[in-house]
C-alpha cells in the first residue's frame, strides 16, 4: 500500500519524505489556503517545488465545475510536471471530463467519492485513482471502511485498474484498516502516520534496554 501525505504544508512534506516511506502528495485549496497561498500563479509554483521535492504522484485539484472549465484547468495543472495527477471531483461534468483526460493521456483522481456507485463511474471513466472520504463517512453515522472494502470487492471482480486511495484519514487505526480491507493508497495528515510508530511497549521496552546498556558503560 502507497503512503501519500495529505498536505500542502513543505516542512510536513520534507519530514514524512525523508522518513524514507513517502509515496506522493495529495492537496485541495482548503490545503493551500491554510498555508497562506492565493492566486493561480502562486498555487501553481507551488504544486511545481513539491513535485521537485517528492518523487512520485502529486494529486492537484480543480476548482472548476463545468466540464469544459475543468478540462482547460486540467491541462494547465498536467503541464505543471509528469507526477501531477488532476484531481477532479465526482459530479457529472467531472466524471466526463475525466474520461476526456484518459482518452488524452492526462491521468487523474477523482474526489469526493462517499459510494460505491461513484467508484464505479470514476473507475469506468479511466480515473486513475478514486478518493473515498473515509472520515465524513464516519462523521456521518456510517463506517467508512465498509465503503473501502466494498469498492475493493467490486474492483477485484470487475478487473478495474483504478486505485482505492483511502482519504479523510483521522487516526493511525484507519491507515491500518485501509491497509486490511484492500486499499491501494492511503492519504493523510503528518501525524496519522507518525501515530503509526508508536507502542507504549515499545517505549518500554527501549528505556529497558538503554538502562541495561549502561552497565557495559
Amino acid at each position: 500500500m502507497k503512503f501519500f501525505i495529505d498536505t500542502a504544508n513543505l516542512s510536513q512534506i520534507k519530514e514524512a519524505n525523508e522518513l524514507g516511506i513517502l509515496d506522493g502528495v495529495t492537496t485541495n485549496p482548503s490545503l493551500m489556503a491554510k498555508e497562506g497561498i492565493k492566486g493561480h500563479e502562486a498555487v501553481f509554483n507551488h504544486y511545481k517545488t513539491i513535485c521537485e521535492m517528492v518523487n512520485g504522484d502529486i494529486s492537484a485539484e480543480v476548482v472548476s465545475t463545468d466540464f469544459q472549465s475543468i478540462v482547460e484547468e486540467g491541462k494547465k495543472l498536467a503541464a505543471i510536471h509528469s507526477n501531477i495527477v488532476v484531481k477532479v471531483p465526482m459530479i457529472k461534468d467531472g466524471v466526463k471530463a475525466i474520461k476526456w483526460f484518459t482518452d488524452n493521456g492526462i491521468r487523474t483522481n477523482c474526489t469526493l467519492v462517499f459510494s460505491a456507485g461513484q467508484a464505479i463511474l470514476a473507475a469506468k471513466a479511466g480515473a486513475a485513482y478514486v478518493s473515498p472520504f473515509i472520515g465524513r463517512i464516519d462523521d456521518s453515522g456510517w463506517d467508512g471502511m465498509q465503503l473501502i472494502e466494498q469498492i475493493a470487492t467490486i474492483y477485484a471482480v470487475q478487473g478495474y485498474r483504478t486505485e482505492i486511495l483511502a482519504a479523510s484519514i483521522r487516526n493511525p487505526n484507519h491507515i491500518i484498516r485501509a491497509a486490511e480491507l484492500g486499499a491501494d493508497v492511503i492519504t493523510s495528515p503528518l501525524e496519522s502516520i507518525l501515530g503509526l510508530l508508536k507502542h507504549p511497549l515499545t517505549d518500554i521496552g527501549l528505556a529497558k534496554f538503554l538502562e541495561d546498556a549502561k552497565k557495559f558503560a
